[in-house]
């Protein structure tokens, strides 16, 4: 689990991925490795999801996670398609339990101290703090980490190019989520050029922060 935890606070950004059809994923890995970011969260939002995790863990370089899980069954199946980490938007202590009873990394989303709470009380070090720009972005999250020394945060949502470095800049960031890189219509359009060049931006401002 470490080791898994210890790649996303390399990388420092998880690229959050939405896809519709599964022919999109190859492509799509290809893209994020050659803008040096060999890794994606793939949401459990389409029917296309189990698929494109399994096409795109066949790739040994490619770290894959599952984002949007939000019930225990489906930590089963994104393990079984080769998801290597877990991603919910909210707390669910049956996602948690059962992504430990697998030994899989889980980041379960949090927005409130109480909340951070439950997932000390649960084991957890590192959480996604979830909608981050919505619930008060950076100066929120500075003041809920300040209690919790130990935890480590991952804030998605609303996380922009504009935006990156200052939440990379706080002590208590693991890494940050963000799509702007990997937006859907980009990914339909077949823009993979695009996503490199976006990804490998990313990459540079997120080293620098």
């Amino acid at each position: 689990m470490t080791s898994v935890l210890d790649r996303l606070a390399a990388y420092r950004l998880v690229p959050v991925v939405v896809l519709d059809r599964v022919e999109d994923a190859g492509p799509l890995g290809q893209a994020l490795k050659a803008g040096g970011l060999p890794c994606a969260e793939v949401t459990f939002r389409t029917a296309a999801a189990e698929d494109a995790i399994r096409e795109l863990s066949k790739d040994a370089d490619l770290l894959v996670g599952a984002g949007t899980v939000v019930r225990a069954d489906q930590v089963d199946v994104a393990v079984a398609a080769g998801a290597a980490f877990i991603v919910s938007p909210g707390f669910s202590a049956s996602v948690v339990l059962r992504c430990q009873q697998v030994g899989v990394p889980v980041l379960p989303g949090v927005a409130t101290p109480s909340e951070v709470m439950v997932a000390l009380d649960a084991g957890l070090d590192v959480v996604k703090f979830f909608p981050a720009e919505t619930l008060g972005g950076v100066a929120a999250l500075r003041a809920m980490s300040a209690p919790f020394a130990g935890m480590r945060f991952v804030p998605t949502g609303g996380v922009s190019a504009a935006n990156l470095g200052d939440y990379l800049a706080l002590g208590s960031v693991l890494a940050v989520g963000g799509s702007w890189m990997v937006a859907p219509s980009m990914v339909r359009a077949g823009a993979f050029d695009e996503v490199t060049r976006l990804t490998a931006e990313a990459v540079s401002m997120a080293q620098a922060s």
